[in-house]
């Protein structure tokens, strides 16, 4: 798969699973699709980081980003989706735990709707299905729903 995203265009993204839902990232930032490795949880209070873990002699900050997309966390992992965050010093590797194998697609982009949250980039049509296109950097800096307004969530459905 990392031969395939480094020879993919502009409008290539891939699919991933997150629980039972699918999402997309624009693949010029995915580094690789790890498989199944130790995740060292350790105390801490960063928002969504679940653990790290290691990777080609790299500690690599793993999130869970299931809380902030489907409002809970998931508890199947099967591979370690690894990405590239861009700050104005620098760059680093963050991974995120995935549900299923990753699939590399080229589509084109449509620009986000009014009221989606500011992690989703646009949309791309997949099988006739709309996916929605993270924004990684926004996606992890954004905090997971707390217990209180999940409740209140459930309470108004």
């Amino acid at each position: 798969m990392i031969a395939l995203i480094q020879n993919a265009g502009a409008n290539s993204f891939v699919l991933m699973q997150v629980s039972n839902r699918r999402f997309a990232l624009p693949s010029a930032i995915v580094s690789e699709l790890a498989p199944p490795v130790r995740l060292h949880t350790f105390p801490h209070k960063s928002p969504l980081v679940s653990g790290a873990i290691v990777r080609h002699g790299r500690i690599i900050p793993v999130y869970d980003i299931a809380s902030v997309l489907i409002e809970r966390s998931s508890s199947v992992h099967r591979f370690y989706l690894v990405a590239r965050r861009e700050f104005s010093d620098g760059s680093e590797l963050s991974a995120v735990a995935v549900s299923a194998e990753c699939e590399l697609v080229t589509a084109e982009m449509q620009p986000p709707s009014e009221n989606n949250a500011p992690y989703i980039s646009g949309t791309v049509l997949i099988d006739s299905q709309p996916i929605e296109v993270l924004n990684f950097h926004a996606l992890v800096a954004s905090e997971a729903p707390r217990k209180s307004q999940l409740r209140n969530q459930e309470a108004r459905s």
